[in-house]
């Protein structure tokens, strides 16, 4: 009998053949209509990763907002209360509220280069808006929104305040003894920067993937 099968052949399953056509046809009705492969196990993981991701896009404009609206009121309120009066003793002589104009970086680093501050800040704007696209960890949406607050808000300054658009002089007033004075946006910017690079260290990448070198 197996050596009769064997030469003659089993015999074949319509149904079974019938089946398998109709399937590719509706395999390449969907990829006609919609002009992508039909979603399998791949795209249903990237159909749920797609709340997931816009979830930590909001965290990370939320924690920027509030970055940056907390680096504009405190510094309104130290333009109106505290520039041209005596500065204000909070601890001692260790940690006093003066008003300061910064036309360089970061605590008062580089005041001949303002312009390319500037252009370098709108450049890190730029970067953290494309960085948002593929965004799946929280972590880095938090160290992202705390740069973005930090830059938008000094970046505010230097196209608003005089002596003039892209050379505006940034409100320091936050002065520790034996260091530079600086901002809540500095204080932003920093914060952002060291998660970044403990987040580095420990291998996780903005979408949420870890790599181990």
């Amino acid at each position: 009998m197996a050596e009769a099968e064997r030469i003659i052949g089993t015999p074949d399953t319509p149904d079974a053949d019938r089946d398998g056509q109709d399937r590719d046809i509706e395999d390449r009705d969907l990829r006609d209509r919609d002009g992508r492969e039909p979603a399998g196990a791949d795209g249903t993981k990237a159909e749920a990763e797609r709340p997931r991701g816009r979830r930590r896009i909001a965290v990370l404009f939320a924690v920027a907002a509030f970055a940056y609206l907390l680096d504009l009121v405190s510094k309104m309120i130290v333009v109106a209360k505290l520039e041209h009066h005596e500065p204000i003793e909070v601890v001692g002589d260790w940690l006093r509220f003066e008003a300061i104009r910064n036309a360089g970086a970061a605590f008062g680093f580089g005041e001949a280069f303002t312009v390319i501050f500037t252009v370098i800040a709108a450049a890190v704007i730029v970067v953290i808006f494309r960085l948002a696209r593929k965004l799946y960890s929280l972590p880095w949406a938090i160290a992202l929104g705390l740069l973005l607050g930090g830059a938008l808000g000094n970046l505010t300054d230097r196209i608003f305040r005089s002596p003039g658009v892209f050379e505006g002089a940034v409100v320091d007033f936050i002065a520790p003894k034996h260091f530079a004075v600086f901002n809540l946006a500095d204080s932003a910017i920093v914060c952002g920067g060291v998660l970044i690079v403990l987040l580095s260290f420990r291998g996780l990448d903005p979408d949420g993937t870890v790599h181990k070198d």
